[in-house]
């Protein structure tokens, strides 16, 4: 691991005035749950040795080819919330793909961001002291790469944008629609991201099986869906109301 990583400075209120960014660490999550670092502090690693997504599912990356950034937030109690931060980084991201490649981003529940049906982000929230806010950001992996690794259905901003996406300068976009959509969340403008969060999950009005963190599979017509709860038609009038955080996986059927 570096002991002496970059330090770089963004121009925000919140999240990224300070950056640091390590050549390697085991953990981007881990070092921004350091409680000497500052609320909106950005933790980047151009490797990871010991990366994980959700579920605790293992998350390895080529040095230097993907964005793998931790930021580390105290909000307030009505925004701490699983769905609601990853809704917030989701469409962030999605926002700073598209001014970076002019490709808009759907998103897969929970937790992963798709560009034309194929993964290029996922996002992990961890809760410990603070809430810590991982992304893993696939910058300039190529076809072949991902072949190789026997992943078909991951792509990258190389990949979309057909060219090389240099590192700080995607970090930048990135931590500045954060920045940007966190400064409105805790303004209260909750309304606006939680239309954006259902339009790039896109299910709404659609046959779905929601699979329940208990190992329950619910079926039903997808009527509405908020940070409050997930209203699926079951037939027959009966209608259910599914609280978000509980909700493993939401797929169209």
């Amino acid at each position: 691991m570096s002991d002496s990583p970059e330090h770089w400075h963004f121009d925000t209120r919140i999240i990224g005035r300070e950056v640091f960014v390590y050549d390697e660490l085991p953990s981007t999550n881990d070092r921004a749950a350091d409680a000497d670092l500052p609320v909106g502090t950005v933790v980047v690693a151009r490797h990871q040795t010991r990366g994980r997504g959700q579920y605790n599912r293992v998350w390895q990356s080529r040095t230097g080819v993907s964005l793998l950034a931790s930021i580390r937030l105290l909000p307030p109690p009505e925004l701490n919330r699983p769905v609601t931060l990853t809704a917030w980084a989701a469409v962030a991201v999605g926002e700073a793909t598209r001014e970076l490649t002019g490709r808009q981003a759907k998103i897969k529940w929970p937790n992963d961001l798709l560009i034309r049906g194929k993964k290029i982000c996922g996002i992990l929230i961890e809760q410990k002291t603070a809430t810590i806010v991982g992304i893993g950001l696939n910058l300039n992996q190529t076809a072949e790469e991902f072949a190789a690794a026997n992943l078909p259905d991951a792509t990258s901003l190389g990949i979309v944008g057909d060219s090389d996406f240099d590192l700080r300068r995607a970090c930048e976009v990135v931590v500045g629609k954060l920045d940007a959509e966190y400064t409105r969340l805790l303004a209260g403008e909750r309304v606006p991201l939680e239309a954006d969060w259902k339009w790039r999950i896109g299910l709404l009005g659609q046959h779905v099986v929601a699979d329940l963190a208990d190992g329950e599979a619910v079926a039903g017509r997808l009527i509405e869906m908020g940070f409050d709860g997930i209203e699926l038609d079951l037939g027959d009038g009966a209608v259910r109301v599914l609280t978000p955080e509980f909700v493993r996986h939401l797929a169209a059927v």
